[in-house]
């Protein structure tokens, strides 16, 4: 299990690093996160890693605060992956950062736990702290679930520690 998430941690950081879009901005932000995949679930709990890729260049402004795109893939240590783009909205608070996020996404269940559906949704909030211009600590948490589309929908809780650098 070590080597396929050194390897998918390489993947996707390489296909990050080397986009277009990444190269050629300012505002681009990667998250990198790491908690409990449904710690609600004493059987099914497990480790969890992600990425995530934030363009701030791409915000829109709406009545609901400051919308922009994320996109990023997460694995457990049973093996389970889920890879996902949607929306987040950034509120500023001073030096505290409130952003809830809105992401569908593919889900595959490798060794852990059945969601009941390759389609999933996740909503999620975090609360992070400027520790300088370009980076930010913060506690998130998110709900897994297939919004019913499946014959069963047992959804996953997860909490996650944030390190979010701005390049």
């Amino acid at each position: 299990m070590k080597i396929k998430f050194k390897l998918f941690s390489f993947f996707i950081g390489i296909l990050i690093l080397n986009s277009p879009t990444f190269a050629n901005e300012k505002n681009n932000g990667i998250n990198f996160y790491t908690g409990m995949f449904d710690f609600s679930d004493d059987g099914k709990r497990s480790a969890l890693y992600g990425i995530e890729h934030q363009n701030e260049n791409l915000y829109r402004d709406t009545i609901f605060g400051r919308v922009s795109p994320v996109t990023g893939a997460m694995i457990t240590q049973d093996a389970a992956a889920y890879v996902y783009t949607g929306v987040e909205v950034n509120y500023d608070l001073g030096p505290i950062k409130l952003t809830p996020s809105f992401t569908p996404g593919l889900y595959s269940q490798g060794d852990g736990k059945d969601l009941g559906h390759p389609l999933e949704f996740k909503s999620e909030v975090q609360l992070s702290m400027d520790l300088g211009d370009t980076t930010n600590f913060g506690m998130s948490y998110n709900h897994v679930s297939n919004a019913s589309l499946g014959d069963k929908n047992p959804g996953a809780n997860s909490y996650m520690f944030n390190f979010l650098k701005k390049f």
